[in-house]
């Protein structure tokens, strides 16, 4: 009989219970709230010195809470207070300025050059379709009727005369290349999001985006090249092309990387991989959105008010040096890594 009586839990009166701890939950929610809204910095010696004890003490009621089947709601209160002490003490809490200096540092650069393989196929895919695009209108100049919407050409196709077509690269008509480069910023900027967005469909969209987008670039370096104006062309379009073309290839490599995550997931299930590819996909993407924001900068302004076409390759050039020694070049690693 003794022995049956040991074997019974033993019975927690409630409200004695939350009597007898309640000031040190509350104690501890008041501190944790008061990180959560300023910062670690802002508690006393003795506070901080009170925190993990307070924690501590926490995590021991709600042992007792669940064993003997205590209030759900206060089993839920201190699970709840526990996680975000936890986080507090044992996480790494850091401003939003900090999380947006460690992107720039470290997240955005380290996650493009983990994609070097998928961002060197964006590349030549990139280039594969300027190469056959080129090759097409320049021996059948019809065939840029096909690969370029009238929307965007505006008038410039194969039979505008070369006088209309130098207007548009030196800003002779103002409001002509406001609206072409308008919409040429934003027909890039939807290759870009899509190139990513539709990775998920084993990559297959995000190739067919990139060669397309390419095939249109060597349509439009034919139809100006055939008319003498290939070199301008190149300083107009390189003064921001350099920023926006490479963000697109970077956002077909982050589709890249999701799509082969889903098609080979290897010996993880689909759903990690995909989970993980995701990450790294987005972090570039994000990077990616940046480098189209700077590249309509470059295009609204500096493409507008710059006509020379050495200052304009100079200009091109320069970023494209800047954006690879930023990505690439080898960065010491910090105290946080």
């Amino acid at each position: 009989m003794s022995a049956l009586i040991e074997a019974q839990p033993i019975l927690v009166n409630a409200s004695r219970f939350r009597a007898a701890h309640e000031a040190e939950w509350e104690q501890l929610d008041t501190l944790v709230t008061r990180i959560e809204k300023r910062s670690l910095n802002r508690l006393s010696d003795d506070e901080l010195l009170a925190l993990p004890l307070l924690y501590r003490a926490t995590l021991s009621s709600l042992s007792v809470a669940r064993e003997t089947s205590l209030d759900n709601a206060l089993v839920v209160y201190l699970e709840q207070l526990s996680t975000r002490a936890y986080f507090q003490l044992y996480g790494v809490p850091t401003s939003a300025w900090r999380q947006l200096g460690q992107f720039f540092a470290r997240g955005w650069p380290r996650a493009v050059q983990s994609l070097w393989r998928e961002t060197l196929v964006s590349l030549l895919l990139t280039l594969a379709g300027t190469i056959v695009g080129y090759l097409l209108v320049k021996n059948e100049p019809t065939w840029f009727y096909s690969l370029i919407p009238g929307s965007l050409a505006g008038g410039r196709d194969p039979s505008a005369s070369a006088e209309t077509l130098k207007a548009v690269l030196y800003a002779e008509q103002k409001d002509a290349l406001a609206v072409f480069a308008t919409f040429l910023f934003t027909h890039n900027a939807q290759i870009a999001v899509f190139s990513f967005a539709l990775g998920f469909a084993f990559a297959v969209p995000t190739v067919l985006l990139i060669l397309y987008n390419g095939l249109m670039l060597g349509a439009f370096i034919a139809l100006y090249a055939a008319k003498g104006l290939g070199y301008a062309l190149g300083g107009w379009l390189i003064i921001h092309g350099t920023t926006e073309f490479f963000a697109i290839i970077l956002a077909g490599a982050a589709g890249f990387r999701i799509g082969t995550a889903i098609a080979f997931p290897g010996r993880r299930s689909r759903a990690d991989s995909a989970i993980d590819a995701g990450r790294t996909g987005a972090l570039v993407m994000g990077g990616a959105v940046i480098m189209l924001m700077v590249a309509g900068l470059l295009e609204g302004i500096g493409r507008q008010t710059i006509n020379d076409d050495l200052a304009r390759y100079g200009i091109g050039l320069a970023m494209l040096v800047g954006w690879t020694a930023y990505f690439y070049l080898p960065r010491r690693e910090s105290a946080d890594d």
